[in-house]
C-alpha cells in the first residue's frame, strides 16, 4: 500500500486530494495535512469584505468532506521535510505538529511514498513596516481580504466608513499592494471597484477619494506583464482597458510604488523614479508580499539541505530553468511542466508552492536599487490544473507503474479564464471575464503580443458578473465533491 501525503488544502491541494481520494482512495492512503479546519472559496473573499457575502457562503468544514471522500485529514501544520528519512527511519517523512484543539502541540512523523507540497504562501505581512503586526499577522493599520476572517473585518470597517460619510465627512481610501514584490494586484482590483460600487449603492459615493496604489509599471500590468486581448471586436490592451475603467469609475491611480512603511492614517512609499512620498488614508486594504510558509529540509544525516529543495523565497524547486539569467534570455520553455523536484523525484509542488523561474512582467527597480515589480500570479484555474495533473502523475505511478512522469501542466502551455468582478448586483453588478492563452506569453510562438489572440478575449458587463456569481457556486459544489463534481472543470 502507498501512501501519499499532500500537504495544503487550498485549490490546488485540494484537487489533488479529491481526485486522489476518487482514484486510489480504496486501495492506497491518501493523507491531507493543513493547520486549517475550514475550505475557503477565496475568490469571493472580495465580496465577503464589502458585505454582499458572510464567512459561512465562502467556507466550509473539510473533515466531513474528506470523511466521504476516503482521505485521511490531518489539521496539522507541516514543520520539515525529511525525504531521504532519518537515522531511525528509512522511509521519506514530513514532520508535523498539530494544530485542532484535540491534539494542539503534539507532533508526529509522517512517512510517505510521495509527496505534494500544495502549502500556498505565507502572508508575508511583516515585510512593510506597520503593515504587519510583528508576529506575521496582518496590523491595526490596514485591512486585508486574503482570508475569510480578514474580509469580514473588512467590512465591518467599511461599514463603520460608511456611516460617518452618511453624516457628511469626507474620507480616502487607499486600495492595492503592501510592498514592491506583492503578486494578486487582481483580488485587490476588484476590490477597489466592489467598494466604488457599494460607496454607490449607499449615496455616498461623492464623499470618498479613491486611490489606487500598485507595483506596477502600468495599469493591467497584473503581474503578466499586461495583456493584449481581443474585445467587442476589437484588439485592446490591458493598459487601456484598465485606465479607461479607472477613469469612468473617477479612480485616481498612482503606479509603480513600493509601500516602505505604513502609519495610522498613512501609507509611506518609494516610485520608480526614486522619489519618496506618502499618502493619507481613512481606509486601506493593501496587499502583503508572499513567501514560502518556511518548511525546512534535512538529509538522512539531519544536516540542512534546505537551500537544495527551496529557493531563497521558500518556494519549492521543480523542472524549471533557474539559470535563464536576464531578461532578454527569458523565454516560455524556462517555465516547469512536470512540477517534479529535481533533487527527490517523489517530491512535487502545485500552485503558489512551486518556485517560479522568474517573473512574467519585465523587472525593474529605482535608482536606490529597490526591485519594484509585480512577481508571477499563480492561483486559481492554474493551479488546480497542476494539482489534478500531478494526481494523474502518481496514481499512474502506483497503479500502472510508471517511472516517469505521465502528465504535465506548464503555464507557458495553458490557457486560463479569469472573471474579475467590478461591483455586485443581479441588475446593477459588471465583471470583466477574461481568457488568457498562454498565461506565460511566448515570443517567439505568438510574436509582437506573445499571446494567441483568438485565445486571449475580454468582455466587461452584467453577463460577465453573472458568470462569476454561478462559478462561485459551481465551485462550491465541486470542493465538496458533491454529486457530478468531476463534471465541472478545473
Amino acid at each position: 500500500m502507498a501512501r501519499v501525503v499532500i500537504m495544503g488544502a487550498g485549490v490546488s491541494g485540494h484537487t489533488a486530494a479529491s481526485f486522489l481520494g476518487k482514484w486510489i482512495g480504496g486501495e492506497h492512503e491518501v493523507v491531507v495535512v493543513t493547520p486549517n479546519s475550514k475550505w475557503n472559496w477565496i475568490p469571493s473573499n472580495i465580496w465577503v469584505g464589502v458585505g454582499e457575502m458572510n464567512k459561512k457562503q465562502v467556507t466550509f468544514d473539510l473533515a466531513p468532506v474528506y470523511a466521504k471522500a476516503g482521505v485521511d485529514y490531518r489539521q496539522a501544520k507541516a514543520v520539515s521535510i525529511h525525504p531521504e528519512g532519518g537515522k531511525d527511519q528509512d522511509k521519506s517523512y514530513i514532520t508535523i505538529e498539530y494544530t485542532d484543539s484535540a491534539r494542539a502541540g503534539e507532533s508526529e512523523e509522517l512517512t510517505y511514498d510521495y509527496l505534494i507540497n500544495a502549502t500556498g504562501p505565507k502572508l508575508n505581512f511583516d515585510a512593510t513596516p506597520g503593515l504587519g503586526n510583528g508576529s506575521g499577522q496582518l496590523g491595526e493599520h490596514t485591512v486585508s481580504v486574503c482570508t475569510a476572517d480578514h474580509a469580514t473585518h473588512a467590512s465591518e470597517e467599511l461599514n463603520k466608513c460608511i456611516e460617518r460619510m452618511k453624516k457628511g465627512e469626507k474620507l480616502k481610501f487607499l486600495i492595492g499592494t503592501g510592498h514592491g514584490m506583492c503578486t494578486c494586484q487582481g483580488a485587490a482590483f476588484e476590490y477597489i471597484f466592489n467598494i466604488e460600487h457599494r460607496l454607490n449603492q449607499e449615496g455616498v459615493r461623492e464623499n470618498a477619494e479613491m486611490i489606487w496604489i500598485s507595483n506596477e509599471s502600468f495599469l493591467g500590468d497584473f503581474g503578466m506583464g499586461g495583456i493584449h486581448f481581443s474585445m467587442g471586436g476589437y484588439a485592446t490592451s490591458s493598459k487601456i482597458f484598465s485606465e479607461s475603467l479607472y477613469a469612468e469609475r473617477g479612480i485616481e491611480w498612482i503606479i509603480g510604488a513600493h509601500v516602505n512603511k505604513v502609519e495610522a492614517g498613512k501609507a509611506h512609499y518609494e516610485t520608480l523614479d526614486g522619489e519618496m512620498d506618502e499618502q493619507e488614508f481613512d481606509f486601506a486594504m493593501l496587499i502583503p508580499p508572499f513567501a514560502g510558509v518556511g518548511l525546512k529540509a534535512y538529509d538522512k544525516a539531519g544536516e540542512d539541505i534546505t537551500a537544495t529543495i527551496f529557493a531563497p523565497n521558500g518556494f519549492m524547486k521543480v523542472d524549471a530553468n533557474y539559470a535563464a539569467g536576464a531578461y532578454e534570455n527569458w523565454k516560455a520553455s524556462d517555465w516547469p511542466k512536470t512540477l517534479q523536484n529535481p533533487t527527490y523525484k517523489n517530491m512535487f509542488a502545485v500552485g503558489i508552492a512551486f518556485a517560479p523561474p522568474h517573473l512574467i512582467s519585465k523587472p525593474m527597480s529605482s535608482p536606490n536599487g529597490t526591485p519594484i515589480n509585480p512577481t508571477p500570479p499563480r492561483t486559481g484555474m492554474p493551479s488546480a490544473m497542476m494539482g489534478k495533473a500531478v494526481a494523474s502523475s502518481i496514481r499512474d505511478m502506483i497503479v500502472d507503474g510508471a517511472t516517469e512522469v505521465t502528465h504535465t501542466a506548464c503555464m507557458a502551455e495553458m490557457g486560463a479564464a479569469c472573471v474579475a468582478s467590478a461591483g455586485k448586483g443581479i441588475f446593477s453588478g459588471t465583471a470583466a471575464a477574461m481568457t488568457v492563452y498562454p498565461i506565460i506569453p511566448n515570443f517567439e510562438k505568438y510574436p509582437g503580443v506573445g499571446r494567441d489572440m483568438n485565445g486571449t478575449t475580454g468582455e466587461l458587463g452584467l453577463a460577465a458578473h453573472w458568470v462569476k456569481h454561478l462559478l462561485h457556486h459551481a465551485f462550491l459544489w465541486k470542493a465538496k465533491l458533491k454529486p457530478g463534481w468531476t463534471l465541472i472543470p478545473e
